[in-house]
């Protein structure tokens, strides 16, 4: 082996570089000619949540990203964030997302994101556009996301699918190979079964009935039935419980052995998570409504969850998902990334988590994915693993045409 190659795949990062300075020989230059942002863009589409942002530079060479579940995050895009960013070095990430984060208002006056709140839809906002400068990034050097976050721990990462019913759990698992399925326990709702449920849109801190404990511990064992003894059952409760009824729910169900009990009480309760957790031998899990490595770090010093689940799309972006990762690590806690996005999203997710020693699995949620199967290239998937690609960039094309179509009235995406 050559000592090129072997600092090209020894070292972090060098096979980048390596990646970067073979294009600026190529152009007969000392280094690759210097990129600046012409214009950031973000698109809302008709029917989906997921927002695609795309970074266009004066050369040509565009990055597309996405941010999610937040109402306003595109046009903070578009007529805030977006503007106060053309004329920077799209590969300065870590320098764009501090200016927004920190004091240093951006030009134009933007006040910095943490002035906005330490969530919601500026983070979201400030997270799509620094998927979309990765992607650039990658696309810029030639390289896949994974080289530039420090290499590959795993070349493909476990992956976990969603059904709300024993019979559908069956189905997935036969078709797609997935080792763990989520289920939502807050959909016993009064629909099912009018006399004894409650309607879980507006349940918040929400106290149960014993009746009602019943008929959770009774579907979770129906769902465990399905699935038998070996395959993961993890347990999604949208953070509707009050502390107490979170804590009877875990031991009407603990005999079933789920993955993980998530978000069984409201997240911004840190002391409640603690008192949740210590009553039960189930592993707690939360973290996609928690925000940058600041909204993690009393979760990991109170040991108040087993496995933290960072949204990548709305909690600071992928490198910030990796800071975050990190700090998680030296706790022994595994993360586990909450993922609604679409492919484009998840599969830049995946090349966080490929490089992240204490990965666990990560959220396939396929039921949103519907709407934008036309919208993209698939993912390649086996047996429970989606294989992270080695194309440039996050390495999923996306079908621009489909996308123009299904553009809500008054958006662009060119």
């Amino acid at each position: 082996m050559h000592r090129r190659d072997f600092l090209a795949g020894a070292l972090p990062g060098f096979g980048a570089y390596l990646a970067f300075r073979s294009e600026a020989r190529a152009q007969g230059t000392s280094r690759a000619p210097r990129l600046k942002i012409s214009a950031i863009k973000a698109a809302r589409l008709r029917g989906i949540n997921s927002k695609f942002v795309r970074v266009y530079t004066d050369q040509g060479l565009t990055g597309d990203g996405e941010t999610l579940d937040t109402v306003g995050a595109q046009d903070i895009i578009n007529n805030h964030l977006g503007p106060a960013l053309v004329g920077r070095d799209p590969l300065d990430i870590e320098g764009i997302w501090f200016d927004l984060w920190s004091w240093k208002s951006p030009p134009g006056g933007i006040p910095p994101v943490f002035m906005r709140g330490m969530g919601g839809p500026y983070l979201a906002a400030l997270s799509g556009i620094e998927m979309a400068l990765w992607d650039l990034a990658g696309k810029a050097m030639g390289v896949p996301l994974y080289r530039l976050f420090g290499g590959r721990v795993r070349n493909k990462v476990a992956v976990y699918y969603h059904a709300g019913q024993p019979s559908e759990a069956l189905k997935i698992v036969r078709s797609t190979g997935v080792k763990a399925i989520k289920t939502g326990i807050d959909n016993i709702t009064q629909k099912d079964n009018p006399e004894r449920g409650f309607d879980p849109g507006k349940s918040w801190n929400f106290t149960l009935t014993n009746r009602q404990i019943d008929d959770i511990a009774s579907f979770v064992g129906s769902m465990r039935e399905a699935l038998g003894p070996e395959l993961g059952l993890a347990l999604e409760c949208h953070t509707r419980y009050d502390t107490e009824s979170a804590i009877q729910i875990a031991k009407a169900v603990e005999r079933y052995r789920p993955m993980w009990f998530e978000e069984p009480v409201p997240s911004d309760n840190v002391e409640a998570m603690v008192a949740v957790r210590r009553s039960t031998r189930i592993p707690i899990a939360a973290g996609e409504n928690i925000y940058t490595r600041y909204g993690f770090r009393e979760y990991l010093e109170k040991q108040a969850v087993s496995i933290i689940q960072p949204d990548m799309a709305k909690c600071g972006g992928l490198w910030e998902s990796r800071k975050i990762a990190a700090m998680a690590e030296v706790y022994h806690i595994p993360i586990a990334p909450h993922g609604v996005a679409s492919t484009l999203g998840k599969v830049a997710y995946a090349h966080v988590c490929s490089t992240v020693p204490n990965f666990m699995i990560l959220e396939w949620a396929h039921l949103y994915n519907e709407p934008l199967n036309r919208l993209m290239e698939p993912a390649r998937q086996e047996s429970g693993f989606v294989h992270v690609p080695d194309a440039p960039g996050i390495g999923i094309k996306l079908n621009d045409a489909a996308i123009r179509e299904s553009l809500e009235p008054g958006y662009e995406f060119k």
